[in-house]
């Protein structure tokens, strides 16, 4: 292994070794807490221009496989790990971990301090980051003068090229007559999943597409999915979700959330240091049930900023914020979290069962 620092926007440096790809990688740094599901991490498309640091400092013990990727490709700038297995135990097994950082070109950094870069990103908010094996003060001067993370359209950089269908699950029975879109602002593959296995065909589109693209596949519902970056940069999947509204039942999920909310006259803002990981307590407001769930987001809806017509139906019970909303005369329902989760609790699928009874028997005309 070859020496390596993880080097922060505000001066602190951590050594470490080199695993993966020898590369150098810029970022926004960013921890998660989830114990599990590192493989699910690394593929999830909200994670596009970040630096990851996991909590849980042994990371790679069961190895990669050929089932658990969330997108096409890994999504993370890179991966900083208090440990790295080189021998992995599982029966799915294919490679190691680093192994598969280095298939596809991804700079990882291991033996760094995991919990102090943590408290450092909590007391002192997220900010950019490099992984780099040359000089750290150089990668420093490097960094200060690059754009920073919320400068950057990173939607533009995952979302599908053009429309396709997802496969549909079979097992469910004959082809289904329910028709889903979904708008791709970085979705992750298990989104897909759970819609098919509901007997539903699932068409996804880029986060280009206009209420015209969505309407002329004559959708029996809408999602618009999760993904990275400030919801800022998303002003064409706003505009189509404005139009959609009040003619087709709508789900968004995290990006997907916020884009509902703009698309409705609310504001959002950055988070301190964000929400990541499977363990995030959630209030469902309308039975009082407080379910756990898994997270990956660093901006929230301003709730001094919602329209009337909209009600909060999920709060966060850590930190207050909004984690979900529901429009009070349209069919339009959003949650913050990962309903699908991987990695994470299972406790939320219930909101694909939600979405799914918001469909009508009528489909939209075709085109609008």
């Amino acid at each position: 292994m070859t020496t390596t620092y993880l080097v922060l926007a505000d001066g602190t440096i951590y050594r470490g070794e080199s695993f993966g790809a020898l590369a150098e990688a810029f970022g926004e740094v960013v921890f998660n807490t989830s114990m599990t599901g590192y493989q699910e991490m690394l593929t999830d498309p909200s994670y596009a221009g970040q630096i990851v640091v996991p909590t849980y400092p042994l990371q790679g013990n069961y190895g990669i496989n050929g089932e658990d990727a969330e997108s096409r490709r890994i999504q993370v700038a890179a991966f900083a790990v208090r440990d790295q297995t080189p021998t992995p135990s599982h029966y799915d097994s294919e490679r190691t971990l680093a192994e598969y950082l280095t298939e596809e070109g991804v700079a990882g950094i291991t033996g760094i301090d995991t919990r102090a870069v943590t408290r450092r990103i909590r007391a002192q908010g997220v900010m950019m980051g490099a992984v780099t094996g040359g000089d750290p003060e150089a990668a420093l001067e490097r960094l200060r003068a690059m754009p920073g993370y919320d400068s950057i359209n990173f939607v533009e950089r995952v979302t599908v090229a053009k429309h396709f269908e997802w496969p549909f699950d079979f097992a469910q029975g004959e082809r289904p007559s329910r028709r889903i879109a979904v708008v791709d602002c970085g979705v992750k593959y298990n989104i897909l999943r759970e819609l098919a296995s509901r007997g539903a065909q699932v068409w996804v589109l880029p986060a280009t597409a206009t209420a015209n693209d969505v309407l002329a596949l004559r959708p029996d519902g809408v999602v618009f999915s999760p993904g990275p970056g400030d919801p800022v940069h998303n002003e064409t999947a706003v505009e189509t979700a404005r139009s959609l509204i009040g003619h087709v039942p709508i789900l968004g999920i995290c990006l997907g959330h916020q884009v509902v909310a703009r698309a409705l006259g609310a504001t959002t803002y950055k988070l301190k240091f964000g929400h990541r990981g499977g363990n995030h307590p959630v209030q469902d407001l309308a039975t009082g049930r407080v379910h756990i769930t898994a997270q990956n987001h660093g901006y929230a809806v301003d709730a001094d900023s919602l329209p009337p017509t909209l009600e909060v139906s999920h709060l966060n019970l850590n930190d207050g914020t909004i984690e979900g909303l529901r429009h009070r005369e349209a069919p339009v329902i959003t949650i913050q979290y990962h309903s699908e989760a991987s990695p994470g609790p299972l406790d939320s699928e219930y909101i694909f069962d939600e979405f799914l009874a918001m469909f009508s028997l009528e489909r939209p005309a075709a085109g609008g």
